[in-house]
């Protein structure tokens, strides 16, 4: 599936709407700081990333007790 116009009527709409400006951003104010948002967004990367590392070492220690857990029988079935 190809990106694009691909109708008579969507490249109508396409050579009608090229040259559209909707919003101008350049001359509105942000409600929000970028550089508290950017922050924000680094702080959460930073704990989702303590999170995923102590969740791995949690893994390998409940790995190490169920091995020295566990106790094997023989089987007296199959050979």
């Amino acid at each position: 599936m190809g990106v694009g116009a691909e109708d008579y009527i969507d490249k109508m709409l396409v050579q009608k709407y090229q040259e559209e400006r909707v919003d101008n951003h350049d001359n509105m104010e942000s409600m929000v700081d970028p550089n508290k948002m950017l922050e924000a967004m680094n702080d959460y990367a930073a704990t989702l990333r303590n999170m995923m590392e102590l969740k791995q070492r949690l893994n390998i220690a409940c790995y190490a007790i169920n091995a020295r857990t566990a106790r094997y029988q023989k089987s007296l079935g199959r050979r």
